[in-house]
């Protein structure tokens, strides 16, 4: 799909899921600017929310779109939209929002080559969605602390289209 068109697709979702977010926000493709996009990513904290009989929250909104992969409640969960479109709702905390939307920006060759090899490299490990060193969960609040940490420049995600 064009980028325009996915642009308005995806802001008019982020719009639709912001009341029940702490915090959302569009990320892979869409993020980097890439002419065609194969799907729409976001990334959000949200806010409480029940699943099943007392459904509530996000999941009022998540759950009107037939279920591709993930089952409220959980980290990652993709829906094919009406608008023949796949969206990629990846749930972070506040303590891993830097780390998830540095992630989910992508692209994935530069999330794994650069960020991933870095981190690795200094004896950081990625487990269920937080960084840990030494058995300590590291707080990554925003994306340029990830930066900060692995000692790279920030990269504009325009940039991150290649590794």
């Amino acid at each position: 799909m064009e980028l325009n068109k996915a642009l308005k697709i995806a802001h008019k979702l982020k719009d639709l899921l912001a009341p029940h977010c702490e915090r959302i926000e569009i990320a892979g493709s869409i993020r980097r600017r890439k002419p065609e996009v194969k799907d729409i990513e976001l990334v959000a904290i949200p806010k409480p929310y029940d699943v099943g009989l007392f459904e509530s929250g996000i999941a009022t909104v998540i759950n009107q779109w037939k279920k591709v992969k993930g089952e409220l409640p959980c980290k990652y969960t993709q829906r094919l939209l009406p608008e023949g479109i796949k969206l990629d709702l990846f749930f972070a905390d506040e303590n891993n929002w830097g780390l998830i939307y540095a992630i989910r920006t992508g692209c994935a060759e530069y999330s794994h080559k650069v960020l991933a090899n870095k981190w690795v490299s200094m004896g950081y490990k990625s487990i269920e969605g937080h960084l840990y060193q030494n058995e300590k969960k590291v707080s990554i609040r925003e994306e340029k602390e990830l930066f900060d940490i692995l000692g790279i420049p920030f990269l504009k995600p325009e940039f991150r289209n290649r590794y």
